[in-house]
């Protein structure tokens, strides 16, 4: 009970809206059958149907597709960086980056390259009912004074509206987008025209080696903050050439990170008896999937929570960033076991 200085007449009191809702918790506690257990948490279902209302070929292999919600709400609002997870009518679910211009709408940018992204490709048409969650960023823009934004491939999704940002915002900030060839870089004109020289492009079919660090961190001193999106072998160039920057580094994976420091176990299905061997080099999920091709799973990184599992019996070694509800949940595709065995319920 919170205790207020004495009244007037020097007599303790206490504030009446506190004892009013004492009074009411105490009630409730006291009718609905022993008070609150995490059973009875009832689950909240925030995927929200969208409806695809237009699709274009935006580069090779690239399609990008305009959601707008099924009852007509604008959509949440969103900052650069943001992704929306998309469910798509076969049940595979997905996260993409949000990259358009139009705050009433969500738009992505896909491109081929896996099964959910054929099926965006092939069968996803303009009508099509599609749920998604969020948005939500792991990738925050911060907008610091001097910028250094780098992108690979489809990584522009994030980066491209982070450049408008940059250039609506007045920041001192430079683009280097690199790609195998011009075709296949979807807002590569748009870009043009934004940044002007501020706009490194660096082809593949144009020149006679891959980037290097020195072509990707050539504008960047030690004062300039650096966010970067693509493929594995560019994030490492990255990070291991701005390890001793004090300047911060920002970056977001298209592709599941190496397994680090990992050691060997064996996982069980509980559901079928199978006992899996997991190499100290490959995640949970991997060796799931060649086991059980339709896993759920999502983002490969750890923060979805698409495939947490229950877990039987086994410590587990958290490297997630999505931690689960309590001790008995895994994340296949980041966590590792506390030992040598452990079994789930899969």
């Amino acid at each position: 009970m919170l205790v207020y200085p004495p009244d007037l007449h020097g007599a303790q009191r206490t504030d009446r809206a506190i004892r009013i809702l004492g009074a009411l918790s105490r009630a409730v506690l006291a009718t609905d059958g022993g008070g609150w257990s995490a059973e009875r948490v009832r689950p909240v279902d925030r995927m929200r149907p969208m409806r695809v209302v237009d699709k274009q070929a935006l580069a090779d292999d690239v399609v990008g597709l305009v959601l707008e919600h099924e009852d007509g709400r604008v959509p949440a609002g969103w900052t650069p960086g943001s992704h929306v997870d998309l469910t798509l009518p076969s049940g595979l679910r997905r996260q993409y980056s949000l990259c358009g211009t139009d705050p009433d709408r969500f738009q992505i940018a896909v491109r081929r390259v896996g099964v959910a992204s054929a099926e965006i490709h092939d069968r996803v048409r303009v009508g099509d009912l599609l749920h998604a969650q969020g948005p939500r960023t792991a990738f925050p823009f911060c907008g610091e004074p001097r910028v250094l934004l780098v992108a690979g491939g489809i990584g522009i999704t994030p980066i491209v509206a982070m450049a408008r940002a940059c250039a609506a915002r007045g920041l001192n900030w430079h683009l280097v987008y690199a790609g195998r060839t011009r075709a296949s870089m979807p807002f590569l004109d748009e870009l043009d025209q934004l940044a002007g020289s501020r706009l490194t492009v660096l082809v593949d079919s144009e020149r006679d080696h891959r980037p290097d660090a020195a072509d990707l961190l050539s504008w960047a001193d030690e004062d300039t903050a650096v966010y970067c999106c693509g493929p594995t072998p560019m994030l490492d160039l990255v990070r291991g050439a701005r390890r001793s920057v004090p300047a911060p580094l920002h970056y977001e994976r298209f592709s599941p990170p190496p397994v680090v420091n990992g050691r060997e176990f064996t996982l069980t299905l509980a559901r079928t008896g199978r006992t899996l061997h997991v190499p100290a080099d490959r995640s949970a999920l991997d060796v799931v999937l060649d086991t059980v091709p339709d896993a759920p799973h999502s983002c490969r990184q750890g923060f979805c929570g698409t495939c947490r599992v229950t877990v039987c019996d086994g410590r587990i070694e958290r490297r997630a960033r999505a931690q689960g509800p309590g001790r008995t949940d895994m994340l296949l595709c980041t966590d590792r076991v506390d030992g040598e065995s452990i079994v789930v319920d899969l």
